[in-house]
């Protein structure tokens, strides 16, 4: 199975990203890019890629002690950012550093559970993944533009679905995804507390069908921070499909930023 650790905004928070993605869908070319859907909006902190059965036990068990190890930390969605030509990103700001902590983490458990990791380049840039190009990724293109952080450690897996980057047609040009960018510049979500860890299997589109898009399933959830006694929790239920959201952001928060 096709796995990756992430964590998921709460629904309201990817509620206010929808808002702003509904304009950035009315920009020239927005036709012609591919765009994630809400429901499996999320920040890829480890990509595993195919998994088989035999880590598996080892792996949830690092990812519990991975997630026992780190505390609840509080994060915004804010700005955005894209991948040269092929990729368009929603990007946050809070405590990052936590966020690449726990990314660090969830590398690390996936490799001492024998599970081949792929070397990253340095650096981590959270990115909430928006829209790709249709047409082929370029291969000069690989660093990250725009948002907090600069280039990415998990920039672009392919919607973790292993299906390339669509089919179009040669001599096609990509849509210039600088204005997207620009547009994103502005944005703040309200914060949130990150709470949990979760493990997200990710399974293909059906072939043959044009614009279909992966479907993302929550296989387990760990909360975050040590519990105070006694043996560490099992992973929380999982839903019956799409990533899990996380906690609702902050009501004071939003108060402050009304009042703002």
């Amino acid at each position: 199975m096709r796995l990756f650790a992430a964590v998921v905004p709460p629904m309201p928070v990817a509620g206010e990203l929808a808002e702003v993605v509904s304009g950035l869908r009315e920009l020239p070319g927005a036709d012609r890019l591919r765009w994630t859907r809400r429901h499996g909006w999320h920040f890829t902190l480890a990509f595993y890629g195919e998994v088989a059965e035999e880590p598996l036990p080892d792996l949830h068990r690092r990812l519990a002690r991975a997630a026992h190890r780190h505390s609840a930390y509080e994060l915004s969605l804010a700005g955005g950012g894209r991948f040269g030509h092929r990729a368009l990103w929603a990007g946050a700001t809070g405590d990052v550093r936590a966020m690449a902590r726990l990314a660090a983490t969830a590398v690390a458990a996936g490799r001492r559970a024998g599970i081949p990791m792929k070397d990253e380049r340095p650096g981590f840039t959270p990115h909430l993944t928006l829209a790709r190009n249709n047409t082929r990724a370029r291969r000069g293109g690989r660093g990250g533009q725009g948002g907090p952080g600069g280039p990415g450690v998990h920039g672009d897996q392919g919607e973790h679905s292993g299906h390339g980057h669509g089919h179009g047609r040669h001599g096609d040009r990509d849509v210039d995804l600088r204005p997207y960018v620009e547009a994103l510049a502005g944005f703040a979500g309200t914060p949130w507390t990150v709470s949990e860890l979760a493990l997200i299997r990710s399974h293909p589109p059906a072939p043959g069908m044009p614009g279909a898009q992966p479907h993302y399933e929550t296989v387990a959830l760990w909360p975050l921070g040590r519990p105070e006694s006694g043996p560490p929790p099992e992973p929380g239920p999982a839903p019956e499909s799409g990533p899990r959201p996380g906690p609702a952001a902050h009501p004071e928060s939003r108060a402050r930023r009304d009042r703002g």
